[in-house]
């Protein structure tokens, strides 16, 4: 299954034809991506499912309808287990950006987050998953695919925001404050997260008398 993410709203694509009562599901071959996209835009379409029985031809799909841009991102651990966070366009991100010429999914990801954020010694433990989300540059829709690592540094030096691409703050954030930041975030990052970073704790949504 993927999730394909059109302004926080996800086009499932999947091999099962019957995913819930409230999608409404397409055959693959019969779905026309844009006009899909459109409707979502304008608030037209919540829930959508494009179903194939070939799971390989679903990624293939995505590729054809739109042009790809490939993009490394990270989920960067501290020796205190925080996790670094950018602010940009008024949302808590991780940091991310374009795979460039000759480079790796992983050099990307490493060379974004230290543009976006200042942070050195980045160890590469492991890949996370790919995420999909749909913008609009140029007056064209394009498909960003982004290819995503947890790292860990050792880094204890000052946080730099690179203003150029829009980032306000960089932060650490512990696990009490990952989970109010992601409040506060995209779908697609919080694919990334596991299942307690999501879960408030119940008295958060008690008013404090």
């Amino acid at each position: 299954m993927y999730k394909v993410f059109v302004n926080d709203i996800p086009i499932i694509l999947s091999t099962e034809k019957k995913i819930g009562k409230q999608y409404t599901s397409i055959p693959l071959k019969l779905a026309k991506f844009k006009k899909l996209i459109k409707k979502i835009n304008n608030g037209e379409l919540l829930y959508v499912n494009l179903y194939h029985k070939n799971p390989e031809k679903l990624e293939k799909f995505l590729r054809k309808k739109l042009p790809v841009v490939e993009a490394g991102g990270s989920m960067v651990f501290n020796y205190k287990k925080e996790i670094l966070f950018i602010r940009r366009n008024k949302k808590w991100d991780l940091p991310k950006g374009k795979v460039e010429k000759g480079e790796t999914y992983e050099e990307a990801a490493i060379r974004e987050t230290m543009e976006e954020t200042g942070v050195k010694h980045l160890e590469v433990k492991r890949f996370i998953t790919k995420t999909y989300h749909v913008f609009k540059r140029n007056d064209k829709f394009k498909l960003k695919v982004t290819y995503w690592y947890e790292m860990y540094t050792d880094y204890n030096g000052p946080l730099i925001p690179e203003p150029e691409e829009g980032i306000k703050k960089v932060r650490w954030k512990n696990f009490e404050k990952t989970q109010k930041a992601l409040q506060d975030s995209y779908e697609n990052i919080k694919l990334l997260f596991p299942k307690e970073y999501l879960t408030t704790h119940p008295n958060d949504r008690i008013p404090q008398v």
